[in-house]
């Protein structure tokens, strides 16, 4: 089948979101959307990673669909190297600028998307459709159970407080180094079991795109299902994206679903003429735009003649100038990402995409 335009579309909304949030002017100056969930609960924030991950989802499925036809064992091969690529890019954004490698933290974004593409690449070749749905069903069930009815460490079964909590629990015993937040990490490795399955949500999606006639409709449907599901589930095992919980994997994979079939329904159905080079040029190379804006942003730090650097003098002189502190700080977060933009553009001109 063709290329979704619209894939490309909603993956370089969602990179675009991730690097905004991720480079205010000032943490201390953010507004509240743009900040994640102090705990239970979910932002518009908290809807980036999952995106992206479900993103990931639908291109193994499309991209996939031709090897697992005529099967090929060297795509394991492939398969690993991009995602020890990945989760090594990721190693290096934990060490820059300082290279501490004393206090290297193991966990993180990239190390997160480099382990659920290896593991979700693997189940998608080896299970069938409805395998797929009951494999995500046992991993979001059971880790449900482990965390509310299974007792840890001297506390209650249920216990799920920051730092409190059977994953962060675990994770103590088997992540190396130190952790994001000193007593538990975002990033877990426990946690990233059910962001698998956001992931296989994001293949689900990609089967039903390939083999539905009316997949529009259906995804809508189905996306409302997951939504539903994830409010109710809600109730009893609290939406967090801190944990991974899997009322939050329903919610945010049913969300994903409704704007992707929107987004196909616009861009590739319908084929409503407005530019998209903006998102598009971010999602054809997501990974480097990600990785770019983890390195540049060292930049605008450096202190010429012990004046302050680029991004303290514009925070400075725009409160200075009257304007909200939180508009300042999210009009450096835009700036930077049309810096992010300009280079990218470059490479989205000439048709350069590279492969990670």
């Amino acid at each position: 089948m063709k290329r979704l335009l619209s894939l490309d579309f909603f993956r370089g909304i969602t990179i675009i979101a991730m690097i905004i949030v991720n480079s205010p002017g000032s943490w201390s100056y953010v507004y509240a959307p743009l900040r994640h969930a102090e705990w239970h609960g979910a932002t518009p924030t908290d809807l980036i990673f999952p995106f992206f991950l479900f993103i990931v989802g639908v291109s193994i499925s499309l991209s996939f669909h031709k090897i697992k036809l005529n099967f090929d064992k060297k795509i394991y091969f492939k398969i690993f190297r991009r995602s020890i690529i990945i989760f090594f890019l990721g190693i290096f954004l934990s060490l820059y600028p300082d290279f501490d490698f004393y206090n290297l933290r193991f966990s993180g974004v990239l190390q997160r998307i480099a382990l659920v593409y290896l593991i979700s690449s693997v189940i998608y070749l080896n299970l069938n459709f409805i395998l797929l749905i009951i494999t995500s069903c046992v991993i979001l069930i059971s880790y449900w159970i482990v965390l509310m009815y299974i007792p840890f460490d001297g506390y209650s079964a249920g216990t799920i407080e920051p730092g409190i909590n059977f994953a962060a629990w675990i994770d103590s015993f088997i992540v190396p180094g130190r952790m994001y937040m000193s007593t538990w990490d975002p990033e877990g490795l426990f946690s990233t079991i059910p962001s698998i399955v956001t992931c296989i949500s994001g293949i689900i999606t990609g089967e039903i795109i390939k083999y539905n006639s009316n997949k529009i409709i259906n995804l809508i449907l189905l996306g409302f299902i997951l939504l539903t599901i994830g409010l109710f589930w809600d109730i009893v095992f609290p939406i967090n994206k801190h944990i991974w919980t899997s009322s939050y994997v329903m919610y945010t994979s049913g969300i994903a679903m409704v704007i992707l079939a929107i987004s196909i329904f616009i861009i590739d159905d319908k084929s409503y003429n407005f530019d998209l080079k903006f998102s598009v040029a971010f999602g054809s190379n997501a990974i480097t735009a990600y990785v770019l804006h983890g390195i540049l942003w060292i930049l605008f730090q450096f202190r010429f003649f012990g004046a302050l650097g680029f991004q303290e003098l514009w925070m400075d002189y725009g409160i200075e100038f009257g304007l909200s502190p939180n508009l300042v700080s999210l009009g450096w977060a835009i700036f930077y990402t049309l810096i992010i933009y300009f280079i990218i553009y470059q490479l989205y001109k000439r048709k350069i995409y590279i492969k990670v």
